[in-house]
């Protein structure tokens, strides 16, 4: 698995997935570099000298949305500011995850400093201030539309700059905001012009959780191809198929990579081996076996597209109105969420198919119609054990929900804000399924993991490969082999943590 970043320094260089993941999950603290500073104080500047001027300026001295055309005096500005937040932030629902509201955190303070916003320098430290002391605003999973950017999302962070709402600090205690502020040592923010729209108007909850969804496909994706390795050899099937002259006739560059990687860990089996003379009648395998570097490939290059639409988002200035570099201050639609809606649904479908195929090459091993040998679902005494055949049913009852999860969110549009708002992304509501979709993926790999290495122990005296065996022995640390049937559920969780702490993959690394 990668190395995350301890710190992460804003304004240096432009920040990267890798940065997003390690704030948000390792808990790595930031900090606002010398330039990014000085684009703070630039643009805030601007915004000043807008403020007090006699034309209006959306944002600085007039009402928002549809409420765009009243002019605000100066003496109420701050009660603008105020009471924007406090109305914006009417989210509901669950708190979601601490991570996502940390890659937002950072996402948002990373735009703040682009220079685009208006926003001061005091804010911006308190923002900082607030990610390194570990105190996570609570944010209601529904309420924003992906459009004007994760409103109610961001608004319960700035509801929370201001020393309102509620926190989970370090230790997970949910507390009042206030206190938690004054704990830390921390002065809540009154916010000046311009700057509640600077601090909601932004795609960063969508962008962070895009981020955290690469991170986590690419792993997955890796565990894929090494449990579709492990099935293609307990099932007896062939590894000629994933020979480099074949794959070369299609150059999908996912799928020269899923082929290489199952070809590599099937190197050296004595199972394979066992099958591959004169003697052998079958002719191929299922689909399931024989494709699926195609699938897996597929997937890999639908990731690549994605992760090159978050590295764009990454260094874009998301903000209505923005700043520009001659002082001027102008409206702009590049708060609407389209672009990561698209690849959040689109990375949906590849999930539903992967744990798919996943499933379908399972449920082979477990027929003995099919498996080539094994027992009835694997158990130890069948009709006495059931062995795997109700894990089978768990991962068919996820795929079943991953196609529905798979079903896009950003064609659906609800108008608001009296039709100012006429047409909206759902980018949020396509990266909450995601983030579903992901952890379903996960448990049904687990389930194949389990189910492949049952099946590979009772193939011996025949070794696996040695990269197959090595996970197989992995997984052995955890989870017993063979026997009569026991409690299915925590050798389920525990393959399924092994996935998702990177063992497996550090494991396939290492062999």
């Amino acid at each position: 698995m990668p190395n995350e970043p301890n710190e992460v320094v804003i304004g240096s260089a432009p920040l990267s997935r890798a940065d997003v993941v390690a704030v948000a999950r390792a808990g790595a603290g930031v900090t606002v570099g010398t330039v990014a500073r000085k684009n703070v104080a630039t643009a805030r500047a601007h915004v000043d000298a807008l403020a007090d001027a006699t034309t209006p300026s959306y944002g600085v001295s007039t009402g928002f949305g549809a409420l765009a055309v009243r002019s605000i005096p100066p003496e109420r500005r701050a009660d603008l500011q105020r009471s924007l937040i406090r109305s914006h932030a009417a989210g509901a629902g669950p708190a979601v995850e601490t991570e996502v509201v940390r890659a937002l955190m950072l996402l948002r303070l990373r735009t703040l400093t682009t220079g685009h916003t208006g926003v001061r320098t005091s804010t911006v430290d308190t923002l900082a201030a607030l990610i390194n002391a570990r105190i996570t605003p609570v944010v209601p999973e529904y309420g924003s539309l992906g459009c004007s950017g994760d409103l109610a999302p961001l608004s319960a962070v700035a509801l929370a700059l201001m020393g309102e709402g509620e926190v989970v600090t370090a230790d997970g205690a949910v507390r009042p905001a206030a206190d938690a502020l004054r704990d830390a040592g921390i002065t809540p923010v009154t916010l000046a012009e311009k700057e509640g729209l600077a601090l909601t108007n932004g795609t960063d909850g969508m962008l962070g959780m895009l981020a955290l969804a690469t991170r986590d496909l690419a792993g997955l994706l890796d565990v894929a191809d090494v449990t579709a390795a492990m099935s293609v050899e307990a099932q007896l099937g062939t590894d000629r198929v994933f020979a480099d002259d074949l794959q070369a006739l299609r150059p999908h560059p996912g799928q020269a990579v899923s082929a290489r990687r199952m070809r590599e860990a099937l190197a050296d089996s004595e199972i394979v081996a066992s099958h591959r003379g004169p003697d052998c009648t079958r002719v191929q395998d299922a689909y399931s076996l024989r494709c699926a570097p195609q699938v897996h490939g597929a997937a890999r290059d639908t990731l690549a597209h994605a992760e090159a639409v978050a590295d764009r988002e990454l260094v874009s200035a998301v903000d209505n109105p923005v700043v520009l570099a001659d002082g001027r201050v102008e409206s702009n639609g590049n708060f609407h969420g389209a672009p990561l809606g698209y690849v959040l649904d689109f990375l949906a479908i590849p999930v539903a198919d992967v744990a798919s195929i996943a499933e379908r090459r399972t449920d082979r091993m477990l027929d003995v119609a099919r498996s080539h040998g094994l027992p009835a679902f694997l158990a130890d005494d069948p009709g006495v054990d059931s062995g795997h055949m109700i894990a089978q049913y768990t991962q068919a009852g996820i795929v079943s929900e991953l196609k529905r999860l798979a079903t896009p969110s950003s064609v659906d549009s609800i108008p608001s804000s009296a039709m100012q708002e006429d047409h909206v992304s759902m980018g949020w509501s396509a990266a909450r399924k995601l983030r579903r979709g992901i952890d379903g993926l996960r448990t049904v790999l687990a389930v194949e993991l389990l189910t492949a290495a049952r099946a590979l122990d009772l193939r011996a005296p025949l070794r696996p490969a040695p990269v197959t065996g090595a996970v197989r022995d992995l997984l052995r640390t955890r989870v017993g082999g063979p026997g009569p049937d026991r409690h299915l559920a925590p050798e389920i969780a525990a393959a399924e943590e092994l996935i998702a702490s990177g063992a497996v993959q550090n494991c396939v690394e290492e062999a």
